[in-house]
């Protein structure tokens, strides 16, 4: 987790800046999707711009699906050690009630999202406030009340080798490792679909992407050295007995304020700063989701597009954003038959955002390699070298986020992307070849632009 964040971070930092150059160059609330058509050519514009739009929507959907769960997962935890812990008879919701938290996040999101922009600026300033300056706290508060810190040497160098997942590699770890990294380290895209609604976007869209990256490399690395400061009990904080249900982090906040104070309130406090840190975030993912939802209605790409791209008297795409909310909604229905299934439909955000990442980028270090005109914000000479280096990462962790995550692998241990993407990947391209090849030609609104 120390090492490897900076890893993940150095080169999602070269996705970008690649992303930033172009952004420069076509401020537009469809984003990578507008980026692929226009830099692709107008022979494969229509293509690229449909399996670009495509996965970035879907992932979009499922990135708001997968954030306002894991909130809900929190809060049942909370509930959970608020009434006593797993050890002390406290109340264990049940997968109903968390899906039903997990409803009422995504709803009271919708709500704010059909605010005008003035509050959405509004709450996306309290957002940025409230992450600093609660993850100081945590950073600062959690290795400091705790009775018993752990080594340097601990935090830097020691790996889990005696673990129940049966990984006992080193390397092998290190690898997984970064996929925490790297799922926390996105969203970053949603300054480019919030360009038509940015003063100066040419040159405050790049620079939003630049500093979501850079501050969250920053202040997320101080979070996490916090926490590992404070770890002592590996099994114990793994298991499915411990206080906070097997919730590892959570067990890490509720022990380290019990060991000092006798009791885990400081802890609970700790993780209400992570919750609504999470909640801010998810309003933040239904934003994008909406607005990308938006854009490629308003070119035809989705069914009924004429509904969903309509917008009320102050400018907001409000049938969109319900849209994005009803969809994230249902994304979460695997959940209540099974957790794996749920994880397979979420991994979608991991592989399928990365890859919808990485295309408009591939497109312009080859395709449009001498066409390009940058725009304020630009690489200058190293603005292939960059490119190729975030295409090379992005096909990278395409190969690691199929890893399994636990040895022996069963049906309940394999890691279904692979799967899930694949099955996204045919229903776009059938799609495309049974109807929309005949009548989709791109984002046409913004073609001549």
């Amino acid at each position: 987790m120390t090492l490897g964040w900076f890893v993940a971070g150095a080169f999602t930092m070269a996705v970008g800046l690649s992303m930033a150059e172009i952004c420069s160059a076509f401020p537009t609330s469809g984003g990578l999707y507008y980026w692929s058509a226009r830099l692709s050519g107008d022979r494969w514009a229509p293509f690229a711009s449909w399996i670009t739009g495509w996965f970035n929507i879907v992932g979009q959907w499922a990135g708001t699906a997968s954030i306002d769960f894991s909130l809900a997962q929190l809060i049942q935890v909370i509930v959970l050690l608020s009434t006593g812990g797993n050890n002390g008879g406290g109340y264990l919701a049940s997968k109903y009630v968390v899906f039903a938290f997990h409803v009422m996040i995504l709803l009271s999101h919708a709500i704010i999202n059909s605010l005008s922009i003035t509050w959405l600026s509004f709450f996306g300033q309290l957002s940025a406030v409230w992450n600093m300056l609660g993850v100081s706290v945590l950073m600062i508060a959690v290795p400091v009340v705790a009775t018993e810190r752990a080594n340097a040497k601990f935090v830097f160098t020691h790996f889990n080798t005696d673990n129940s997942a049966g990984i006992h590699s080193n390397i092998y770890i290190f690898v997984l490792g970064l996929l925490m990294s790297q799922y926390t380290l996105s969203g970053y895209d949603a300054s480019a679909h919030m360009t038509e609604e940015t003063k100066n976007a040419d040159r405050n869209g790049p620079i939003g992407i630049i500093s979501a990256i850079g501050i969250s490399l920053v202040v997320g690395w101080g979070y996490i050295l916090g926490i590992t400061f404070a770890v002592k009990d590996i099994p114990y904080l793994l298991s499915a007995d411990n206080d906070a249900g097997g919730y590892a982090i959570a067990e890490v906040f509720y022990l380290t304020f019990k060991s000092r104070y006798g009791n885990g309130v400081g802890g609970i406090i700790c993780l209400w700063i992570v919750a609504i840190a999470i909640y801010f975030c998810g309003m933040s993912s239904m934003t994008s989701s909406s607005r990308m939802t938006y854009a490629i209605s308003r070119d035809g790409a989705m069914p009924l597009s004429s509904v969903w791209h309509k917008v009320n008297k102050q400018e907001v795409p409000i049938n969109a954003v319900w849209l994005s909310a009803f969809i994230s909604i249902c994304m979460a229905l695997p959940s209540l038959g099974s957790l794996v299934a749920f994880q397979a439909m979420a991994s979608v955000i991991s592989w399928g955002k990365k890859t919808q990442n990485s295309l408009p980028i591939l497109f312009r270090v080859t395709l449009a390699h001498k066409s390009f005109v940058p725009g304020p914000f630009n690489l200058g000479r190293y603005s292939v070298l960059v490119g190729w280096i975030a295409v090379l990462w992005v096909a990278t962790i395409t190969v690691l986020f199929s890893l399994p995550v636990s040895y022996p692998v069963t049906k309940d241990t394999l890691n279904y992307t692979p799967v899930a993407v694949g099955g996204l990947f045919t229903l776009i391209l059938l799609s495309w070849i049974i109807s929309a090849r005949h009548r989709f030609k791109g984002p046409v609104t913004n073609l001549g632009g």
